[in-house]
């Protein structure tokens, strides 16, 4: 009894190694699509979208707004396309924040952006919508958004507003 108990735990444990092996190795494969996220912040809000329910990626989703690099495209160049293709305005002031993996059906790298200041009357022009939320406690979907929040906030506060200038 106890060879076959031995016998079946080390079956179990080679099936589990390998397919941790073959999630690892499919991972490792995945192409990453580079994107640009940008945080709106007016006082102690921030501006988040309903995402489309048709969308590939965390359909109907409540996510900070953005979109992928184009090939040859800088942040900078995504941000200002993205930015006026979603939300029809240009970004008078800005910084760079963090950038953060997220994987979903495909691996994302997501560079976020903090945009305090622009120019135009903000419109929902892809997502299913858009509206200002609290910053603190905002009802994002996806962890990689609340960690971008999060990080944002620790450096807000530690760096005495360096986004607000």
């Amino acid at each position: 009894m106890v060879n076959l108990l031995t016998i079946a735990v080390h079956i179990i444990e080679m099936i589990y190694v390998s397919l941790l092996e073959n999630c690892y190795q499919r991972a490792m494969k995945m192409e990453v699509h580079e994107c640009v996220s940008f945080i709106l912040v007016k006082g102690d809000q921030v501006l988040l979208e309903t995402r489309a329910k048709d969308k590939e990626s965390d359909p109907g989703a409540i996510a900070i707004p953005g979109g992928h690099m184009e090939f040859n495209e800088t942040q900078q160049q995504t941000l200002f396309r993205e930015l006026e293709e979603e939300l029809n305005i240009k970004p008078l002031q800005y910084g760079y924040l963090c950038s953060l993996y997220h994987p979903t059906t495909e691996l994302q790298l997501i560079h976020y952006y903090v945009v305090t200041n622009w120019k135009g009357d903000i419109q929902s022009l892809e997502a299913e919508s858009v509206n200002w939320y609290p910053i603190i406690n905002a009802p994002v979907s996806t962890e990689v958004d609340r960690v971008a929040l999060s990080e944002y906030l620790r450096l807000n506060t530690a760096l005495r507003t360096v986004f607000n200038r």
